[in-house]
């Protein structure tokens, strides 16, 4: 809940489905999704890929499943890993209800390209009979031929439409266990759909800027798609597209949920830009703190600031805050309050222990108030 008006979010009212035990959707929380990049038929190395994306914070994670080999090693992969699968299927519809019967919790699937209605009508018993969700992915490299003969090329209008009439096929079924996207690599393009297809419908939306591009590039891209789309309070649940490996796609998506106050999930580190005045190397500070700091899930803030021009007012702010100093000694606060100085010398050291025990005390805190 955000303390300050102008922070507020108010967020788009939608149906909630379950995902195994992520809920998505209502009031649940905005959930982080990846995909992994390896042959889902290499058990072994999915697995080892998924747990180090469980580390970063990940909600949800995706398999691709082309092959009935990649179905058999879900069997493996869903028992070894803590968070709900999701089995990307593309035109064998074979591989949707193999996924099922495997134990995913999602399938993530295009029912223009399963093929008939009858095959759909198959895959949505599956999903049924294993507890399965299901995604209806559009995106705009892959329209239906009579959308882009209507509309001339992808548009938000054929997007949305596409969509709808996707959604409609499972409803025919009564089937509602599922989330829309309606993803494409253009900013506009993509933003403009999914708010069209907010005003249109109460499904829950997974939304994404897909191919967006390598670690740097994507990742701006998708701050703009994205957070817009957020701070107008559209998205359930979420996967930051990226040329790069799926934990960094997870450490954007917490990024940005966290700089919007939506999710609040490890260190939140405030940290200047350096310039001339800075009384330590702000820079290599900060890069030493996100690394050592990346095992800390408690949320909390810190400022990490060169001199005394924003510092003390940054550390009004934060849980523990540093301000560059002269002599080598820089000054720490803790809840905004002056407390001790600091050398230089051994200050990264220092501000790590300061900082997991604050997280402890956090921990414990939130605990007993559990507990009580």
């Amino acid at each position: 809940m955000s303390y300050r008006p102008y922070q507020q979010i108010l967020r788009r009212k939608s149906r909630q489905i379950g995902v195994g035990k992520v809920l998505v959707g209502g009031d649940a929380p905005i959930s982080v999704q990846t995909m992994t990049n390896t042959p889902t038929e290499d058990a072994a190395a999915t697995i080892a890929q998924i747990r180090r994306a469980e580390l970063a914070g990940v909600d949800i994670v995706r398999v691709s499943c082309p092959t009935e080999e990649s179905t058999a090693a879900l069997h493996e992969i869903v028992r070894e890993v803590n968070v709900p699968i999701v089995a990307d299927i593309h035109f064998h519809y074979r591989r949707a209800i193999e996924a099922a019967e495997a134990g995913a919790a999602c399938l993530r699937i295009n029912p223009g390209n399963i093929g008939s209605k009858e095959r759909v009508k198959e895959v949505v018993k599956a999903a049924r009979d294993h507890g399965c969700s299901i995604r209806i992915g559009v995106n705009a490299g892959s329209l239906e031929r009579h959308l882009l003969e209507k509309y001339g090329e992808p548009n938000p209008e054929a997007l949305v439409e596409s969509a709808l009439w996707h959604a409609a096929h499972l409803q025919e079924l009564d089937f509602h266990e599922f989330k829309i996207s309606v993803k494409a690599s253009d900013v506009f393009l993509a933003v403009a759909a999914y708010q069209q297809l907010a005003e249109a419908c109460d499904h829950p939306l997974h939304i994404g800027i897909t191919e967006a591009g390598g670690k740097r590039t994507g990742t701006v891209k998708s701050s703009i798609g994205l957070g817009s789309l957020l701070w107008a309070g559209i998205g359930d649940t979420l996967r930051v597209s990226l040329s790069a490996e799926p934990e960094e796609e997870v450490h954007v998506g917490w990024d940005i949920l966290k700089s919007l106050g939506i999710r609040h999930r490890g260190v939140k580190i405030i940290s200047c830009p350096s310039c001339a005045r800075q009384g330590f190397n702000v820079i290599e500070t900060v890069a030493a703190l996100e690394e050592r700091l990346a095992h800390i899930e408690t949320p909390l803030t810190l400022s990490i600031i060169g001199c005394v021009v924003n510092g003390p007012g940054e550390a009004l702010m934060t849980d523990i805050g540093v301000t560059g100093g002269g002599a080598g000694r820089h000054m720490v606060y803790h809840a905004g309050r002056t407390d001790h100085t600091v050398d230089g010398a051994g200050m990264v050291d220092h501000i790590v222990e300061q900082v997991e025990r604050k997280a402890a005390e956090i921990a414990a805190s939130q605990a007993q108030q559990a507990a009580e």
